[in-house]
């Protein structure tokens, strides 16, 4: 596909016309980290980030989210029985998410969106927005996504991929909606090169890496019954941080919000780690020990995703799990440690 050259005046002309048809977000500098937020009206996407502490994923997926509203008084006529909370899905286009984030979006959407069941919530602000992606050109020392099924100019999940040079920023479109976002901005002017250097250069500079050949050949039971979870799970504090940072886990509670004979359902982000995750309202919980939850992350990221879907790791490798984990749980060491469990180690879990 050709790329396009965008001068960064250019830039800034074209988000002018994007703000007629599109909500635009981007990553905004807070303090000592960067988040995602909708750009008001004098703003402009601040590229000069390296990564998100939090990922993108609340873009489709809001950590709270009002899902409907009901009541049970008669009485009340300016209430219908039952109706949607209010929602916007006008047209939004994201600058700035990271190639690793827009894939772990599609990973995702293996959840929300199956032949069985579509969830409506996550489909319509997906189908609302358009991906605008940043290659990676100075990943962080803890970034491992060449290894986990990604990489620094990785296009899946993307509409648009741009690349930031010192003189210019270079956009290749993608797909359709990328395509109508940049004649909607202005933006045609062919460029006179590619990204296959920067790309080579980019993929280059990651110098971590994990093993994931031998996770789908490994039996499940084994990799359960393994001796080092003991060891892994030791420090873990249950605080999930870990999980409300991982642009991959989906799971989420819904609550709902009662006075009197009206409320409203939401849904919100949840964690495997939390005790109460499976706890029962019999007050059993078959996962109510510290080793039982911090395996089933890595079994679920690790081997029973591979398992059901065959295309890989329930991860990109953005290493936001190993920098913010407050007692230094590496995912990457688990990884290596799950991969490489031998006949040796399968034959004495067994006996």
């Amino acid at each position: 596909m050709t790329v396009i050259t965008i001068t960064k005046t250019e830039f800034i002309d074209g988000l002018a016309s994007l703000r007629k048809g599109y909500t635009l977000i981007g990553p905004v500098a807070e303090k000592s980290f960067y988040n995602f937020k909708e750009l008001e009206e004098d703003w402009e996407p601040d590229f000069s980030y390296q990564n998100t502490r939090l990922s993108a994923k609340a873009v489709v997926f809001p950590q709270s989210e009002d899902m409907f509203a009901y009541t049970l008084d008669r009485s009340r006529e300016d209430v219908d029985y039952l109706k949607d909370s209010p929602k916007d899905y006008r047209p939004r286009a994201i600058f700035g998410i990271r190639p690793c984030d827009a894939k772990a979006i599609s990973l995702v959407q293996m959840n929300f969106d199956t032949k069985d069941h579509k969830d409506p919530y996550w489909l319509a602000l997906y189908e609302a927005t358009t991906f605008i992606g940043l290659a990676c050109d100075a990943p962080c020392r803890s970034c491992f996504c060449t290894t986990a099924g990604c990489g620094p100019y990785h296009e899946e999940g993307l509409d648009v991929l741009i690349s930031n040079r010192e003189e210019n920023y270079l956009a290749k479109p993608l797909t359709g909606k990328g395509r109508q976002l940049l004649a909607a901005a202005g933006w045609s002017k062919p460029a006179e090169t590619d990204f296959d250097k920067y790309k080579a250069d980019a993929q280059a500079r990651i110098g971590s890496i994990v093993s994931t050949d031998r996770l789908a050949s490994i039996d499940t039971l084994s990799l359960h019954g393994a001796p080092f979870w003991e060891d892994i799970s030791f420090a873990c504090i249950n605080c999930g941080v870990c999980t409300f940072l991982c642009p991959t886990c989906w799971c989420f509670d819904i609550q709902d919000e009662v006075h009197g004979k009206s409320g409203k359902r939401g849904r919100n982000w949840d964690s495997c780690m939390f005790p109460l995750f499976t706890a029962h309202t019999t007050g059993h919980n078959p996962r109510g020990t510290q080793l039982q939850r911090t395996r089933q992350r890595f079994m679920h990221k690790l081997k029973y995703f591979v398992d059901k879907y065959n295309t890989g790791i329930m991860c990109v490798g953005c290493g936001r799990c190993v920098r913010e984990c407050p007692v230094n749980i590496d995912i990457r060491k688990v990884c290596d440690l799950m991969n490489s469990l031998g006949a040796k180690d399968v034959c004495a879990i067994r006996k």
